[in-house]
């Protein structure tokens, strides 16, 4: 296999870890919040208490940790691959997003929003057909 698929292979399931993690996770803590009643003012006993509520969900223990896996994917592809393809390439997480907010949120979202959801998409496609690395490694 050309050193070029390589990497090519490699970007590519990375941008999926990153696919998956970051939706998930940022709709995992999404939920817990839901559940957790809003802060009442700034005074410390009341931001301590939001805090207290808030970490002691499993749920967003769960979705820190997602956002952790995302994190560790997109350092690694950052490692090989060009910034400028690998941020626009995971910019497909804005539809996960709000197709998991429709599904595990029940959040109504416009045409409007969907619109503007498959314009980035349209983007990513574009982008994606480009090489993952436009510089020599160091």
């Amino acid at each position: 296999m050309s050193p070029s698929r390589v990497l090519r292979l490699k970007t590519y399931a990375l941008i999926c870890a990153m696919l998956i993690f970051g939706p998930l996770g940022d709709v995992l803590l999404g939920k817990a919040m839901k559940k957790v009643s809003p802060m009442r003012g700034w005074a410390p006993a009341s931001i301590l208490r939001f805090f207290v509520r808030a970490f002691s969900s499993p749920t967003v223990w769960l979705g820190i940790g997602s956002l952790t896996l995302f994190f560790v994917a997109y350092v690694l592809v950052l490692s090989w691959a060009d910034y400028s393809y690998v941020q626009p390439a995971s910019a497909l997480s804005y539809g996960l997003v709000a197709l998991l907010a429709v599904i595990a949120l029940n959040e109504k979202i416009t045409l409007v929003r969907w619109s503007g959801v498959l314009l980035i998409c349209l983007g990513v496609i574009a982008v994606g057909q480009t090489a993952p690395r436009t510089t020599e490694p160091r």
